[in-house]
């Protein structure tokens, strides 16, 4: 099996045959007593999740310190009564994030669309350079837009943090929305043709709506790379915009107040009802398409 360039194994289109579906079926029904996998997936858990318990746990501490004193929600106070830098720098984030995550979800899946489904000059190299922001370092990402943006005078704030977003943010929606396109049922597309849809037709209405599912993963994964992101918004940033993550940085001279605590609960809650909403709705619309 030939391949063109180094990213065309993630691309690729891959056929599950009935022997292979009906191997992985017997596998997964056989008894054990104990089982590897399963232990290191339990380890990896509580290694992500214990991290957040305690944050939780902390949050509701009346002490400041580690050292557990009461039960108390002091911090909740502070929070939504005398944290006004706070709120702001969350939104910030939230309006750059929502924003950059639009825009490279459009561009993304547009760009996912042109790659797999049309023949041009170029378009494996600008396929394979697509998803250099994936594997570059956020640091060279970082300084290479800072030069960009010196090199045509645009002054550092908001807006060069949103393009930044952007960039970065656009090669896994390509990615996301390419592996959904991969499973795409073309007849669909000739079926269209045939009852006299136009390419702008079937585009709006059988293409996206088909890969629907593939497009809304690639806005929430793009969200949440920019809600979390550091480095590179902090060599783009300027005055007055000053986000989540640059905001907790800034705090760690003086010592961060458990009033993060009590906000990462708060996050934590609501990303977790939006995901449970997601999933229940993603699973209905994969269903109905």
């Amino acid at each position: 099996m030939s391949i063109r360039h180094p990213f065309e194994l993630l691309i690729r289109s891959k056929h599950t045959t009935e022997p292979i579906r009906h191997a992985k079926r017997q596998w997964k029904k056989r008894n054990q007593t104990f089982s590897f996998s399963n232990t290191v997936l339990v380890l990896a858990l509580l290694f992500l999740f214990i991290p957040l318990f305690v944050i939780i746990f902390y949050s509701f501490n009346k002490s400041k310190d580690t050292t557990f004193t009461g039960f108390s929600f002091v911090w909740y106070q502070k929070l939504f009564l005398s944290s006004d830098d706070l709120w702001h720098s969350l939104f910030n984030s939230l309006l750059i994030a929502v924003s950059s995550g639009i825009v490279a979800t459009i561009l993304g899946s547009l760009a996912a669309i042109g790659i797999n489904w049309y023949k041009f000059i170029g378009r494996s190299y600008i396929q394979t350079m697509s998803y250099l922001p994936m594997v570059l370092p956020e640091v060279i990402m970082g300084v290479s837009l800072l030069i960009f943006f010196s090199g045509i005078k645009l002054s550092l704030g908001l807006l060069t943090i949103f393009i930044a977003h952007t960039t970065f943010c656009l090669p896994f929606v390509l990615l996301m929305v390419s592996a959904r396109i991969d499973e795409f049922d073309y007849s669909t597309i000739e079926a269209s043709h045939d009852l006299g849809a136009n390419e702008m037709e079937t585009l709006f209405l059988v293409i996206i709506p088909a890969i629907m599912p593939g497009v809304i993963s690639g806005f929430m994964m793009s969200v949440t790379m920019s809600l979390e992101d550091y480095v590179i918004t902090s060599l783009v940033s300027g005055p007055g915009s000053t986000t989540l993550p640059l905001y907790v940085y800034s705090m760690i001279r003086f010592g961060v107040s458990p009033v993060i605590n009590s906000l990462s609960f708060i996050l934590i809650l609501a990303i977790c009802l939006l995901t449970f909403i997601l999933r229940r709705g993603l699973k209905g619309f994969a269903a109905a398409h």
